[in-house]
């Protein structure tokens, strides 16, 4: 036992037999100063934040203002086409303010009696159709009785009607719907309203709003602005003058026709499709020619096909005849540039973008105009669309001409060859 103990102890190194424990590694501390925040990042997320939060305020209020924004953008264009009209009585010595009144008075007097021409024309139909209903359901009774071998009676018809349940909640939906329809007038007016004050006071103050938008531009960019808004003037006072002289054409053919087919309220039905065959862009004529159609339908069904005729053929010459000779010295742009400019306009805005699309591209055509450096066409036919005429004729005329000649410079076979010296 003590040998192997003995053993044991000399297979041990030497120096480790009083030697006291090893301590374990110590790995190395991390540096304090790479555990800490940068000091950049707690700002950066400030910032971000708070960029967020201006965007989202910003996105907020703009959609709480879009409606405001539409009308006043509606305002400056209405204030840009009776420009021309302040200015002139400005220049003759009326006051600026007066003049506007003037003609916003006369705007609103054209307004107010094409109401009222349609009202009346309105009013005197549905009258019309209350007192001929009972005659009409008769008619319609008495077909349905000899077509059916049915016994049926208005009275009773009437009766049953009036006792039903659908009537009844139809009548108190409508009952309810007539506070929304009521808010929707007024809301409707009180936009009306707004856009008339927000294009006075463009039109009235114009050149102190023009003196006020230059104060903050250098020299060289005011004369750029005013002469933007000068194009402006000019093109869309050109598309109202233009749209109403074709209005008043479209208005006198309509109103001939209507006077040969014996048309009742056949000037207010003019009137009717002059307006809104014109300042409805695109469906406006197919609906101004809705209501004579259905008018001329109650003198005679033939009538309402004559209507539609006529307005289809009418829409065509102005298309393509009476159209393109206005604009091209008012507003100057092509007829598939301004059907594409209202698609984008009634897809940005609806109704307005439609409306006032056309002006916004013809001032945006003409002040790119007179930035953009022009050059001399070169006179060659392929800008014509002429193709030039080449030497020799066509294809075929130059194949034939130049198989006669290899035919004429290869040797006949059967003719003899020329006599030599050594045969003579």
């Amino acid at each position: 036992m003590g040998q192997t103990g003995s053993v044991a102890s000399t297979d041990e190194p030497a120096g480790q037999e009083d030697s006291p424990t090893a301590p374990p590694p110590t790995r190395p501390r991390a540096d304090s100063g790479s555990a800490r925040m940068p000091r950049w990042l707690p700002r950066a997320m400030v910032l971000a934040l708070a960029l967020y939060a201006c965007f989202q305020l910003g996105n907020w209020a703009f959609h709480q203002l879009v409606g405001l924004l539409i009308n006043i953008l509606i305002a400056f264009f209405l204030a840009l086409a009776i420009e021309p009209a302040v200015g002139r009585m400005a220049a003759h010595g009326m006051r600026r303010g007066f003049a506007t009144f003037l003609v916003f008075i006369g705007v609103l007097v054209a307004g107010v009696g094409f109401i009222v021409l349609l009202g009346s024309v309105l009013a005197g139909q549905i009258i019309e159709m209350v007192e001929d209903f009972p005659e009409y359901v008769d008619q319609v009774i008495n077909w349905i009785n000899q077509t059916f071998r049915t016994e049926l009676s208005r009275v009773d018809i009437q009766a049953s009607v009036l006792n039903s349940d659908w009537l009844r909640r139809y009548v108190q939906n409508s009952a309810s719907g007539v506070l929304d329809v009521s808010a929707t007038v007024l809301g409707g007016l009180f936009q009306v309203l707004t856009v008339f004050l927000f294009s006075f006071y463009f039109a009235a103050d114009g050149p102190r709003l023009r003196r006020a938008l230059c104060s903050v531009l250098p020299p060289a960019r005011q004369a750029e602005v005013l002469r933007a808004w000068e194009i402006a003037v000019d093109k869309t006072g050109g598309y109202i003058y233009s749209r109403g002289l074709m209005a008043l054409i479209s208005g006198v053919a309509h109103y001939i026709l209507l006077l040969v087919l014996d048309v009742p309220y056949a000037p207010a039905l003019a009137v009717w499709v002059g307006l809104i065959s014109q300042f409805i862009p695109t469906i406006g004529t197919y609906l101004a020619g809705a209501l004579p159609m259905l008018i001329a339908f109650t003198v005679n069904p033939w009538y309402a096909l004559w209507v539609l005729g006529f307005v289809v053929v009418y829409q065509q010459f102005e298309n393509y005849v009476l159209q393109p000779k206005l604009t091209a010295t008012t507003v100057n742009i092509h007829p598939a540039v301004a059907f594409g400019s209202v698609v984008a306009g009634t897809a940005l805005m609806g109704a307005v973008g439609a409306l006032i699309a056309i002006p916004a591209i013809a001032t945006l055509q003409a002040f790119l105009g007179a930035y953009v450096k022009r050059y001399v066409v070169t006179d060659d036919p392929r800008v014509h669309g002429r193709h030039p005429r080449r030497r020799g004729g066509s294809a075929f005329v130059r194949l034939r001409r130049t198989g006669r000649d290899d035919s004429a410079r290869e040797p006949r076979r059967d003719q003899a060859p020329p006599p030599s010296d050594d045969d003579a």
